[in-house]
């Protein structure tokens, strides 16, 4: 190399690679552990991988946090609450004072929330990426994550109760289960850039 890179360079460049070559060994030697530790649960990591946003990392994470035996919680509901992604609910006289979430399981957490941020870039793909879409005008970017992270979790308690992969409703599953609401929203969407539409019903023959 030509420059201002001298020996004292060169020294300090070798004790950086040494260093990320100690790290990758030590994460070799980690990443062999966990796939000895996780051989038992081989069945649960690809229910759990068939979930969009969830790959094997956040599966292991999730097994690892809650286990396999979902007897322990009573419903999903209860998983979800005692993850801290269940929205709290305090209402003094009729109105409604907080919906923070309580304190959770921050590993979860925090796999979670990288499932749901997943999750929720597949757009109208999926069931989650529709939920999301269907959300974020109403609650915003943060709420609507959690309420993923939530649908995730109600799913992972069915999936590892009833021993079955995760299936999908579908992106289209808000506008098979309410056809007039997507029209209306489809005609204020339009007008709002200054269209006016009108929609023919068409007889199957």
């Amino acid at each position: 190399m030509t420059g201002n890179f001298g020996e004292h360079h060169a020294f300090l460049c070798r004790l950086h690679l040494e260093r990320i070559d100690q790290l990758s060994a030590t994460i070799l030697k980690l990443s062999a552990r966990i796939e000895e530790a996780m051989r038992p649960f081989a069945r649960q990591l690809e229910h759990l991988t068939t979930i969009p946003g969830v790959g094997q990392t956040t599966a292991e994470v999730i097994i690892a946090e809650t286990g396999t035996d979902m007897t322990r919680f009573r419903t999903a509901g209860h998983l979800a609450s005692w993850a801290g992604v269940c929205p709290g609910h305090h209402e003094s006289a009729g109105k409604r004072k907080s919906g923070k979430t309580r304190h959770g399981n921050r590993w979860l957490g925090a796999a979670l929330g990288t499932a749901a941020m997943a999750a929720s870039r597949t757009k109208n793909k999926t069931y989650l990426g529709a939920r999301y879409q269907r959300l974020v005008p109403r609650l915003g970017k943060k709420k609507a994550i959690v309420a993923i992270e939530h649908s995730i979790l109600t799913a992972v308690w069915h999936m590892l109760t009833h021993d079955v992969d995760y299936h999908d409703l579908g992106g289209d599953y808000y506008t098979r289960r309410d056809p007039q609401r997507a029209l209306h929203r489809i005609t204020r969407q339009a007008n709002a850039l200054g269209f006016t539409v009108r929609f023919d019903l068409i007889q199957a023959a």
